[in-house]
């Protein structure tokens, strides 16, 4: 996906309005990896968008945001936004999200990857593979393919 602004038609003296001027009053502004109008009205298409408006955020062990996270406080960041609450790490999250089989994930929903038995991260799925992530220390916030088959998905109730 490609970002796409669209301006409403409007008639102003003060002149040309800004594109972030024209979503504030009624247009629209997409990100990639961010679902479109179909999903717009899930909490978690909504919680996918907050977290991919944190894109650049630097990574901190044990942040919640709202300008730094770690994996878990990313998710929970977001859903909390979207109106859900979410546990605190990634291994509470994955007891409390509806396991789903990979056909059944949907934009927004959580990704598990595990090691040895265990849950050692979460990310948000954003469709053809990829999803929005606080990976590790000395990285921020970004868009990534998902890089192992050792992930599993949940959706939050």
């Amino acid at each position: 996906m490609t970002a796409h602004i669209r301006i409403p038609r409007m008639v102003s003296r003060a002149g040309a309005l800004s594109a972030l001027t024209a979503v504030a009053v009624g247009g629209t502004v997409t990100v990639p990896g961010v679902p479109q109008q179909a999903d717009a009205a899930t909490v978690a298409a909504k919680a996918l968008r907050i977290a991919a408006s944190k894109k650049g955020a630097p990574y901190v062990y044990g942040a919640a945001g709202p300008h730094r996270f770690d994996c878990s406080g990313l998710t929970q960041y977001a859903y909390k936004r979207a109106g859900k609450r979410l546990p605190r790490t990634a291994a509470a999250q994955y007891n409390r999200t509806r396991h789903i089989k990979v056909s059944a994930r949907k934009h927004g929903d959580l990704v598990f990857f595990h090691a040895g038995g265990s849950v050692y991260h979460v990310g948000l799925y954003a469709g053809s593979g990829r999803i929005w992530h606080a990976p590790k220390a000395g990285t921020v916030v970004r868009l990534e393919r998902i890089w192992t088959g050792k992930v599993s998905y949940g959706h939050v109730r």
